[in-house]
């Protein structure tokens, strides 16, 4: 009886020291979380840029509508740094995301001296915002160009007549809600997309034309859809100088009197929150830390969910697709 009752007290023992281990483990968590929070602060950022530093941005991946970038550009504009450096790697992405973008930028070169270096690639709507500057520069083998658009969707018609799957639907007029996937592509409805894809090919054409200063000739050569190495955009007018940050320092300094020396700084376009790896990792710890690892497993898989999520694109396309091999 002794013996038992020995072992209930080492029981619960052992249960009050693990609870105090995983309290422990949350209220670090928590620290961690809040310091990240306080360092995710607009003042923060602003701090990391003034009069004596020039601000680097950088643009990577696809291209999208995003209402964090433009304020955040908003505030560098405002701020006291001397100039900014655009570092842009990207593809391309929706037409839409790349036209704001693109304003958004020239809204800051209005106020601030402003260079791009394409670091690997500047295609399609990466292009688009890259021609926002008045300098573009490019490594030799940096790929630029791909002037064009697209409209892709997936038709499933030839699937769904195998299996013996029928999409019935009711709508107002032919045009609407077409093409669907579920029905070939009527010539009208093709039609439609063609006229859409031509006024969207011909704005991106004409500001190629404009900010390059480029005659119909010279556009022709760039604008069938194609990218080209950094030296050869150089020849053809879609850059200016082969380079890197450093070349892009030395133009601020020669052709906008930049003090020389001044330090480059990187300034983060999005909150470090961003899309809130880092929280649901440190909320997945601190579950795990609780002994609540099926909800810990489930935090993950949403953050699966939500990465696959974002390889979605809507609407028009500005983008460089390379194609697959067969």
């Amino acid at each position: 009886m002794s013996f038992e009752s020995d072992a209930i007290v080492d029981r619960r023992r052992l249960r009050r020291k693990l609870t105090f281990w995983r309290v422990l483990a949350a209220l670090v968590a928590i620290v961690a979380l809040i310091t990240v929070g306080v360092m995710s602060t607009p003042s923060a950022r602003r701090a990391v840029t003034g009069a004596g530093t020039i601000a680097r941005i950088s643009i990577n991946g696809l291209i999208r509508s995003d209402r964090q970038r433009v304020a955040a550009l908003e505030r560098l504009g405002k701020s006291s740094t001397a100039a900014v450096i655009v570092h842009i790697n990207s593809p391309g992405g929706t037409t839409a995301g790349a036209e704001e973008l693109y304003d958004s930028l020239m809204r800051l070169k209005a106020k601030k001296p402003l260079v791009v270096v394409v670091e690997g690639l500047a295609a399609s709507g990466g292009y688009i915002a890259a021609l926002a500057a008045d300098h573009i520069i490019a490594q030799q083998t940096s790929l630029v160009g791909s002037i064009g658009v697209l409209f892709q969707y997936p038709n499933f018609s030839g699937l769904l007549k195998t299996v013996g799957v029928q999409v019935e639907e009711v709508k107002s007029s032919p045009l609407k809600a077409s093409p669907n996937g579920y029905e070939p592509t009527s010539p009208e409805a093709r039609a439609a997309l063609d006229a859409l894809v031509k006024d969207s090919y011909a704005w991106f054409r004409g500001l190629v034309q404009g900010r390059r200063a480029m005659n119909d000739a010279q556009l022709e050569k760039v604008a069938d859809g194609r990218v080209f190495t950094g030296r050869q955009a150089l020849g053809l007018k879609l850059i200016d100088q082969l380079g890197d940050e450093k070349t892009a320092v030395a133009w601020l300094v020669s052709a906008k009197k930049v003090k020389p020396n001044l330090p480059v700084q990187d300034f983060k376009l999005s909150p470090r929150f961003g899309d809130l790896t880092f929280l649901r990792a440190t909320a997945s710890l601190t579950l795990d830390a609780l002994g609540l690892g099926t909800i810990a497993r489930r935090i993950e898989r949403a953050g699966v969910a939500q990465s696959m999520d974002q390889l979605g694109l809507d609407g028009m396309l500005a983008l460089w697709q390379p194609a697959a091999s067969h």
